[in-house]
């Protein structure tokens, strides 16, 4: 029991723990619509354009979160209002913008030879640089990215599932639109640090999908998925102190652990939801 105890003794790790916690059940809880609009692509495009903004912060000596926060922002918007055009998908749009920004980010670092052990924690997370004030940031983004989606659950549904009905009943979905990317840049950049840039994406894709495998009703899909992810991020986050591996690809290879477990259970089989009508009083 000493040796399973051990690592609480060290106030990193469990500031780490509760923010790893905290992070999957968000990634999840913002992933479930990211994977039912089928928009995976923007949680990995926008992680990588957020990495440009952090590593500038980092050597300009601005705030961190200050810095990926407004180019988060600036990136999500610019996504957004691009991907709207009729002319330019949003793949291609999400392509020329975060891959840009990736760049920038890498340029910088070849200018620069003091963001080397930042950059490893940068793309693939690190627990050691967690400390009180990162619990109370990602607390108070998680609250907040919550209490939004509850408020607009319904309209948010419409839009996740007939955007073009949606709009036809007075949906603003164009506001909507660009108020989930802003939710969605607020949340990579809270669990960017426990994460790392190049496993965003997969911490808010993978509980969802475990949960699609389990359920066909939206909301109990919604619920699952959290707690999948929440689950997942304190167990991943206390498995790496054993595997002396990084905090991001421990959580990650939990929760492919779940998914794989999942799938043979299901037999692979997608479940199908009930009509929209039915899922929005359910």
């Amino acid at each position: 029991m000493e040796i399973l105890a051990d690592p609480f003794r060290f106030e990193f790790f469990r500031n780490g723990l509760v923010v790893a916690a905290i992070a999957g059940g968000l990634c999840a809880l913002v992933g479930t619509y990211v994977v039912q609009r089928n928009m995976s692509y923007i949680g990995h495009g926008l992680s990588h354009a957020i990495f440009g903004g952090a590593v500038a912060s980092f050597l300009v000596g601005i705030n961190f979160f200050l810095g990926a926060g407004v180019w988060g922002v600036a990136s999500a918007l610019m996504i957004n209002r691009v991907a709207r055009r009729r002319t330019i998908g949003a793949d291609a749009a999400i392509g020329v913008i975060t891959t840009a920004s990736f760049a920038l980010g890498i340029a910088l670092i070849s200018r620069s030879g003091g963001f080397t052990r930042n950059f490893e924690a940068a793309l693939f997370g690190s627990v050691l640089g967690v400390q009180a004030v990162d619990v109370f940031v990602i607390a108070i983004v998680a609250i907040a990215v919550s209490a939004t989606i509850v408020a607009l659950y319904r309209p948010l549904l419409f839009l996740t599932f007939d955007p073009e009905v949606a709009d036809v009943f007075g949906v603003p979905t164009g506001r909507l639109d660009a108020l989930f990317s802003l939710l969605l840049a607020a949340t990579i950049i809270a669990t960017m640090q426990i994460l790392g840039v190049t496993l965003i994406a997969a911490a808010l894709v993978i509980p969802p999908v475990i949960a699609r495998l389990l359920t066909d009703r939206f909301r109990t899909m919604l619920g699952l998925a959290v707690l999948i992810g929440t689950a997942s991020g304190f167990t991943g986050m206390y498995l790496s102190f054993y595997l002396d591996i990084s905090s991001g690809p421990a959580i990650v290879l939990t929760q492919g652990s779940l998914f794989a477990v999942a799938y043979i259970v299901t037999g692979g089989q997608r479940k199908r939801f009930r009509r929209l009508a039915g899922v929005v009083t359910h």
